[in-house]
């Protein structure tokens, strides 16, 4: 523990930090209350999934920042963890559509736009495919397979880390670290692009139960979890992060990346309970949507 070593501010830092960790729990704890007794029992469990994500990224992170023996195990906890998460906000499109029977009732003559981030936002020429069964079924089960394959992978990783074989900072090609980083980003890229075509589709009918925002608060914890961390770890690597004895610089780069994720999931869980507390009818049946429409044409 690093705690004997601080001195005064760092001792203040730390008590900051760890209050505002307990304060995003009680704040995240408060809401799942809410959701719980407010949103139907389909939607209530997706919602406080994702509603999780955040604080539960801040107590790993403080975890790693108190005992820094336990940075590989937080940090992977935490990835798994947001690997279901994009799963299950996927999953949060289709339901606050109606589901998937009134999704594909919706948009029946629809299409979906594949040609978007991560994967193919350059490939314009890319054909649209229909939105039907099958399209959904491909969609779902690339965000699952994420879910399913990042805690294998962790598993992995410490079976290799406790035999030696697998240093979280040894990326050259003859560790192990490297070529599961690169499948587990092979895996991020693929399960974020089904979220990114869903979310084209149905922004414009979501936009009534504030699915843009909720989206851009899905973008930040992605990039502040995994773009932040490795652009701090490969600066901590390169030796730019320098070393401050008794921390390397690779301790160095987890100890301000864990200080750093705090601090903007604290906010993050204080902006999602705005977002997410608001309440909203269901969307309307297709057939009345059509009637209304018709009428507004018969009326002039």
């Amino acid at each position: 523990s690093l705690s004997a070593g601080l001195d005064l501010p760092g001792r203040f830092l730390f008590a900051v930090l760890t209050l505002m960790m307990l304060i995003a729990n009680l704040v995240f704890i408060e809401e799942a209350v809410y959701i719980y007794r407010k949103i139907p029992t389909s939607k209530r469990s997706i919602i406080i999934w994702i509603n999780a994500a955040a604080p539960v990224i801040a107590t790993t992170s403080c975890i790693g920042m108190w005992i820094p023996r336990s940075t590989m195990f937080t940090d992977f906890t935490a990835a798994v963890f947001f690997a279901i998460v994009i799963h299950k906000f996927l999953m949060m499109m289709i339901k606050e559509c109606g589901g998937q029977k009134m999704l594909l009732k919706r948009f029946e003559n629809g299409r979906f736009k594949i040609s978007t981030g991560p994967c193919c936002c350059c490939c314009l020429c890319l054909p649209r495919v229909r939105i039907t069964r099958r399209t959904l079924f491909w969609l779902k089960l690339g965000t699952f397979q994420f879910a399913f394959f990042r805690p294998v992978l962790m598993f992995l990783s410490i079976v290799l880390w406790t035999n030696g074989n697998y240093t979280l900072y040894n990326l050259s090609p003859k560790g192990a670290a490297i070529w599961i980083s690169c499948f587990v980003g092979v895996l991020t890229i693929i399960a974020l692009w089904p979220v990114a075509i869903m979310f084209l589709q149905v922004r414009t009918l979501l936009n009534c139960k504030k699915i843009i925002p909720k989206f851009a608060l899905y973008q930040f914890i992605l990039i502040l979890n995994n773009l932040q961390t490795a652009i701090i770890n490969i600066l901590a690597t390169q030796r730019i992060i320098p070393c401050a004895p008794p921390l390397s610089s690779s301790a160095r780069g987890a100890y301000v990346t864990q200080q750093l994720l705090i601090m903007e999931m604290f906010l993050i869980t204080l902006i999602s309970r705005v977002v997410y507390r608001r309440r909203y009818d269901d969307l309307e049946p297709p057939e009345c949507m059509a009637e209304e429409d018709g009428d507004n044409k018969q009326a002039p």
